[in-house]
């Protein structure tokens, strides 16, 4: 029995020797491009620089060449001219060709013909849509190994591409490359690429894409920490041609400055501060993030009638407000110092009563208030009933309001109290 199982012992070798020819083959043919790269080159190099024949070329040359194995290389080809090295170099021994993106010329409509080179291509082989993203990725990484002029070529080029949607805007991750931020690589490709792209579309357009993959918030991660805020972003992309950018970003950040506000305002009034303290953030907050007092009120107004669980009577409500509204004029009062911010305070209250049907008739009670406690005055007050009302809930509120706007009007001196007939 030993001498037989000896026998059989050498066949195991012959096996696993023929399953390590098979694999050693298909590693050869997965990682050798270079012949593909050869009849992509020879196909380019005949049909010369006139776009059209080189969209048909490639058209035609995916049924007969593996697009799918050799994606990468394909796009080297069209983007640089040949097979890049890591770090964005081209190989010195590689056959190259000029009919590429970086050979063209650095203008935008040039950059159009080619994205429609691009655009055929992906729409006929849709399989490529992944490996073109991949590529895009990895060229903003080796952005440093390209000349001033490709990277130029290369940013309107992706401008265009997110603009039609044949890229998403995921890809601009790359640019987020420490490296690359810390050089101003990344700040000056994005410019190029912004510029690009908005002439495509617009800002709108470009704000919903950005949006969409959570970057509408990160455009300042451009630049190096130290250089991050919206003064510098603002002067850098306005100075580059690009205000709309910049109002963009500079609206943003408040939109995210605004949110903020609203959420520490809130855990301040759960936890009681003092409203000295609450009113010292809040004005701290205005003036590093360049927020008006009429956002201001309208946020506090927010805060204050969000606290409370209210009651559902109607009859009940009213007088529940009160009590509660007179507890936080103080902090109302201190920023209510403009008209403008008068009149902000009075369209957020009606608004308020109107949406929430159970304080339709607290209106008036809500408004004489707060003109007693001076957060109201009589001037915005007049401007509101005459002219400045929303339609919501108007002849309901209109109505509510004569009396006190008649008693207003006809006051003569001083209005240190409500007439008897008001209250």
């Amino acid at each position: 029995r030993v001498s037989f199982m000896n026998n059989q012992k050498p066949q195991k070798p012959t096996l696993s020797g023929q399953r390590f020819k098979t694999r050693k083959r298909d590693e050869k043919e997965r990682f050798d491009p270079t012949q593909f790269q050869d009849c992509i080159i020879q196909g380019l190099t005949e049909t010369g620089t006139d776009l059209e024949a080189v969209a048909k070329f490639l058209d035609a040359s995916g049924a007969k060449l593996d697009y799918r194995r050799y994606a990468e290389t394909l796009f080297d080809i069209l983007v640089a001219g040949g097979m890049l090295a890591p770090g964005g170099t081209l190989a010195d021994d590689m056959t190259r060709t000029n009919v590429c993106v970086f050979a063209a010329q650095e203008d935008l409509e040039t950059m159009q013909a080619f994205a429609q080179v691009f655009n055929k291509l992906i729409r006929r082989y849709k399989y490529l849509e992944k490996g073109f993203e991949d590529e895009v990725k990895k060229l903003l990484l080796f952005l440093k190994g390209f000349s001033e002029s490709e990277r130029n070529k290369l940013a309107m080029l992706t401008g265009i591409l997110l603009a039609n949607g044949t890229l998403n805007a995921s890809i601009l991750n790359s640019l987020y490359n420490e490296n690359l931020v810390k050089e101003g690589v990344s700040a000056a490709f994005a410019v190029k690429l912004f510029k690009s792209w908005i002439n495509e579309k617009d800002i709108n357009a470009v704000a919903v894409s950005l949006r969409k993959v959570n970057m509408d918030n990160r455009l300042m991660e451009l630049f190096p920490a130290n250089k991050q805020s919206v003064e510098h972003f603002s002067k850098y992309f306005t100075e580059a041609g690009l205000k709309e950018l910049s109002e963009y970003v500079r609206n943003q950040q408040s939109i995210g400055a605004r949110k903020e506000l609203q959420k520490e305002l809130q855990e301040q009034m759960s936890r009681g501060d003092p409203f000295k303290d609450i009113i010292l953030y809040v004005k701290e907050e205005m003036k590093k993030n360049n927020i008006s007092e009429q956002t201001v009120v309208a946020i506090i107004w927010s805060s204050v009638m969000s606290t409370v669980e209210w009651n559902k009577k109607e009859e009940l409500v009213a007088e529940q407000a009160i009590k509660h509204l007179k507890q936080y004029s103080p902090l109302l009062a201190a920023f209510t110092t403009q008209g403008q911010s008068e009149l902000t305070l009075l369209l957020k209250i009606q608004e308020y009563c109107y949406d929430n049907i159970h304080f339709m008739k607290a209106f008036q009670k809500i408004v004489v208030l707060f003109y007693k406690a001076e957060v109201l005055s009589e001037e915005p007050i007049l401007k509101w009933y005459k002219d400045a009302h929303l339609a919501k809930g108007k002849s309901v509120f209109l109505e509510q309001m004569k009396k006190f706007v008649e008693w207003l009007k006809n006051a003569e001196e001083g209005n240190q109290q409500l007439s008897s007939q008001v209250e």
